[in-house]
């Protein structure tokens, strides 16, 4: 093991056990060197890397701090492995969104206002006068995301946006023949919300299954032997 990695697994140890609790402030550099056998270069090594994964908090002229350690903050980091996702690794992240955004749907039910199926109406209207691939996708994204915040369960929310961010969407959706694609969406979106209206929990989630299963459908096909995405379909 890196002396880095090594590093960064005790300070880790030390959080998981409670030492370090969030919100705390680490000790000062020496002295956590000293504790944890490490050089100084090597801290602050483990000390970059565990700010980048929003671990740790560095406040200016105050120290570092470990950070909440709430989990839809430390997801935030994993939004990148789906904004670079291609081939099969996009087709894995669609895989796992229809696995959790049926479920997330069907929890909406319970919690759905009319107030919010306003909301929901407002943004599926503007999205049909939508005037690029780009402005369609950050209200599809809108649409999804209200719906799913209705959950009531913020880390489901988060780890719906990581395995399908707007960067990958935009991708997808150019690699299909895009004024289909989106019609296809209107239509689904149109179903989703119905069901919503209706409160029928399976209902919901069916629709929602439907949506995703269609998008990941096109791509299983898309697929060419090297595993990235073919020509577009039709």
């Amino acid at each position: 093991m890196a002396v880095t990695d090594e590093a960064i697994d005790r300070i880790k140890k030390m959080i998981v056990t409670g030492e370090l609790r969030p919100g705390t402030r680490l000790p000062k550099e020496d002295d956590l060197a000293q504790q944890l056998g490490l050089s100084r270069n090597s801290l602050r090594e483990a000390v970059r890397a565990l700010t980048a994964m929003k671990i740790l908090i560095p406040k200016q002229g105050d120290g570092t701090y470990v950070s909440s350690l709430e989990p839809h903050l430390l997801l935030e980091t994993l939004s990148f492995a789906s904004d670079v996702s291609h081939g099969q690794t996009a087709l894995q992240l669609l895989q796992v969104r229809r696995l959790l955004e049926p479920p997330a749907t069907a929890l909406a039910v319970g919690r759905i206002t009319d107030e919010d199926l306003t909301r929901l109406r407002s943004i599926l209207d503007r999205s049909t006068a939508a005037e690029s691939p780009e402005a369609f996708v950050r209200l599809d994204m809108e649409f999804h995301s209200a719906i799913v915040g209705l959950s009531g369960n913020p880390v489901l929310s988060m780890l719906l946006q990581v395995v399908s961010t707007q960067t990958q969407r935009i991708r997808i959706l150019r690699g299909a023949s895009v004024g289909p694609a989106i019609e296809n969406a209107h239509r689904d979106h149109e179903a989703i919300l119905a069901a919503l209206a209706s409160r029928d929990a399976q209902l919901a989630a069916s629709a929602a299954a439907v949506h995703v299963s269609s998008v990941e459908q096109w791509l299983a096909q898309s697929l060419g032997t090297d595993g990235e995405a073919g020509p577009a379909p039709g």
